[in-house]
């Protein structure tokens, strides 16, 4: 699984980083960056997801999961 985050639709709430501080950061100006390749570790899956659902503008995708 992978993550990535929608830049024209992230508005820099930080919930991303707050909740997975491990795969994403922030930039100069507050707004959600991935860190690394965005591959998200083993036993890390429900931390990817949880951003995931709580971005309010549901900027962040998830690469490589069954619907």
């Amino acid at each position: 699984m992978k993550v990535l985050i929608d830049p024209e639709r992230c508005h820099g709430h930080g919930r991303c980083y707050d909740l997975a501080p491990d795969m994403f950061g922030e930039d100069g100006e507050g707004y959600g960056t991935v860190l690394g390749d965005g591959s998200v570790a083993p036993g890390k899956e429900p931390d990817a997801r949880l951003a995931a659902s709580n971005c309010p503008e549901r900027a962040i995708g998830l690469e490589g999961v069954l619907r």
